[in-house]
């Protein structure tokens, strides 16, 4: 293929990811929405952001540096992206200060919610800053004056950091000029000031403007010309070589805390940074103007998340709303979660639904005399989780209790080590998995002896088993006992924990073996479908659509005539609707409240209805570096739910649907006449036990 041909046929990854982010900052925008959760969204793409710069951006950055030879799919080279991502990454920062300034904030001080600036400080307010600084502050900074014996410090990757500029001479007679001063990360960066001395209900002053008004504290006899704080930000990928270590754990325990400390991506600085300072600090990390964002307030955006968890104002958030439960679990106040699988497969919506019987079924199965072996998949869980504490009561009481962890999952890496640790502490077998591939499946199974023989029960899902995230996650989770479904299952622990050939499997999709070629074999029946002139469709759900194969693939069945939707929240590398390639195929992407993590592939396979649910985006990592599974629904009854709750509610959204056209751009589809429909506002009346309002 042609380097012209390339460039037609797909968009490029990192200009996609700004891209979502773009509707994610709209959230924020929306004047519909609360305004504490106008400020969360804000916060998330600040936080997007941070994890864009750390590995894609640090990727880009690597490529060039190495010279890397050759076009990626979209037909850019490596300094390309960079220079278009850098120009919309600076669009996209400047517009979300600018919201944060003229909208955000004035609306909450309209409200009685006030960040309070220095020069509007009373005295009452004045003194107890002061205090404040003193006590809390002063004890635990460390200024550092830079000279031929103090060089610029490795300032951590993320953290808060004060350049300051200095007049005058030291005791010992240096008169460098030049201090840095970091911010412990045990600081807030957010102080609320006491009822008594706040002029409106809720009062809040930044940790960098108190360290502003009082640095010269710091450097007693001399005079402070200029603070300015800023925030590198640094590559934040592992490099362990899993061929050469001996032991997985122990390598990346070393590995971990050199995380902080990888070459710097980002320079954020505040607007009050003099030029001067700027190319100081620009120099001394090896970053360019390109890398360089100057921003008007605080230069960690992320650190606000925690403002809305500390205000009493419910008028100011969504309504809350408690999840739901399927019906066959609505009977019994205490539930038998194993006779309730035996008479059906049980399928669970979260958020919507609660991830309560997830916890129940695995707290139940170390609890009940009858379970032998307990086998689960760990990806993200959190540090403090309910699951893994029932794993440990599973081994603690002698169960045999196998967990797969991944050590690797980005940015967990430190829980899932600890909770390793503590699960071979109680006699659980811990494994790593396989060399090579992420264990991303989401999978666990409980052998159970009933009537002199063993039966096994499983849950399979497409998301974390993390109680947290299932509150603010979409995805599907199903509980089944079909004995050739947890055979498949079960081959796949087989494959984890131990060596030997691949077995075939039944119903199961698994990566790296069959999943990629099973979606290509199920594009191309469609597509021939279509070709005999009978009725085909495809539906997809995912985060992300990036493979080639399977872009092309698609690309074929709209030539034959095939129908397609595709609801794709992050990344699309597919370009829709341009004639003569994709005429038949539609993108949108739904941003709301909730996180649409789930992924459920449709399939008209003859009027058979094939539906399928996995852990695995359409991204060449998931078909080929990730041990994942695609599972199906079996039951006719689950199937019409996964379908209406999954798929079509969704295409029938037009209130937080963005519609995306050939070129990759977004367009948010509103309701200019009729009804207005959100699918995520309709599922939460339909399923959730307590209606939100």
């Amino acid at each position: 293929m042609t380097t012209s041909q390339t460039v037609s046929q797909f968009l490029n990854r990192e200009v996609g990811q700004i891209e979502f982010n773009c509707r994610v900052l709209a959230q924020a925008e929306n004047k519909d929405a609360p305004l504490l959760e106008r400020l969360k969204f804000l916060c998330i793409v600040s936080s997007n952001l941070d994890e864009f710069f750390e590995v894609r951006v640090a990727g880009l950055k690597e490529q060039i540096n190495l010279d890397t030879p050759g076009f990626g799919p979209d037909g850019m080279l490596p300094q390309q992206v960079f220079k278009v991502v850098s120009e919309q990454a600076h669009a996209l920062v400047a517009r979300q200060y600018q919201l944060l300034n003229q909208e955000i904030l004035p609306g909450l001080a309209n409200v009685g919610i006030c960040f309070l600036r220095r020069a509007g400080w009373n005295d009452a307010q004045r003194e107890w800053i002061k205090a404040y600084f003193f006590r809390e502050l002063m004890p635990v900074l460390t200024p550092i004056g830079l000279d031929i014996s103090h060089p610029f410090p490795r300032v951590l990757n993320k953290s808060l950091n004060f350049a300051v500029e200095l007049e005058g001479k030291d005791a010992f007679g240096r008169s460098s000029g030049t201090a840095i001063v970091q911010a412990p990360r045990v600081l807030p960066r957010v102080i609320q000031l006491p009822g008594e001395i706040s002029s409106t209900e809720y009062n809040f002053v930044f940790l960098s403007s108190i360290l502003h008004a009082h640095v010269g504290e710091l450097f007693s006899g001399m005079t402070v010309l200029g603070c300015y704080q800023f925030r590198a930000t640094r590559n934040s990928d592992l490099f362990v070589d899993e061929e050469e270590v001996k032991n997985l754990r122990i390598a990346l325990q070393g590995e971990l805390p050199q995380r902080h400390f990888g070459n710097a991506v980002r320079l954020e600085v505040a607007d009050n940074c003099s030029p001067h300072m700027a190319d100081f600090l620009l120099e001394q990390l090896g970053l360019s103007r390109d890398d360089f964002y100057q921003v008007e307030g605080p230069v960690n955006l992320v650190r606000l998340m925690q403002v809305p968890d500390r205000i009493e104002r419910p008028d100011l958030k969504y309504p809350p709303f408690i999840p739901g439960l399927p019906v066959t679990l609505q009977k019994k106040k205490i539930v038998d979660i194993f006779q309730m699988i035996r008479k059906n497969d049980i399928l669970l919506h979260h958020p919507y639904q609660s991830f309560q019987p997830v916890i129940h079924f695995l707290q139940q199965a170390a609890l009940d005399p009858n379970v032998v072996a307990i086998r689960q998949t760990v990806y993200r869980t959190g540090t403090d989780s309910l699951v893994m504490t029932a794993l440990i009561a599973a081994a603690s009481s002698g169960k045999e209790v196998t967990v797969v962890v991944e050590l690797l999952a980005r940015f967990d890496e430190e829980a899932n080590i600890n909770w390793a640790s503590r699960l071979e502490e109680v006699g659980a077998h811990v494994v790593y998995g396989v060399v090579g591939h992420k264990t991303h499946a989401k999978m666990a199974m409980v052998v159970r002896r009933e009537e002199g023989r063993l039966r096994r029960y499983a849950h399979v899902g497409t998301g974390n088993y993390h109680a947290s995230t299932a509150r603010l996650y979409t995805d599907f989770g199903l509980f089944t006992c079909n004995e050739q479904v947890c055979a498949d299952v079960n081959e796949v622990f087989m494959q984890l924990t131990g060596l030997g050939k691949a077995g075939k499997l039944k119903y199961l999709w698994q990566s790296p073996f069959s999943f990629h070629t099973q979606i290509l074999a199920a594009i191309d029946n469609e597509a021939q479908s279509a070709r005999a002139g009978k009725p085909a469709r495809i539906i997809a759900k995912m985060n992300a659509l990036l493979e080639p194969q399977i872009i092309k693939a698609l690309y074929l069945a709209s030539a034959a005539g095939v129908k397609t939707d595709l609801i794709i929240r992050g990344v699309c590398a597919l370009r829709p609707g341009v004639a003569g390639l994709s005429e038949n195929i539609r993108v949108r992407s739904i941003v709301g409240r909730f996180l649409e993590h789930s992924r459920i592939f449709y399939f008209r396979s003859g009027g058979a209805d094939a539906i399928y649910l996995s852990s695995a985006d359409w991204m060449d990592r998931n078909f080929f570096r990730r041990i994942e599974i695609c599972f199906p629904v079996l039951e006719a009854k689950l199937k019409k739910r996964v379908l209406a709750e999954g798929l079509n509610v969704y295409l029938k959204d037009n209130n937080q649907a963005w519609e995306m056209d050939g070129e990759g751009k977004y367009r948010l589809k509103t309701a200019h006449r009729g009804k207005k429909l959100c699918a995520q506002e309709t599922l939460l009346t339909e399923l959730a036990a307590a209606k939100p309002g």
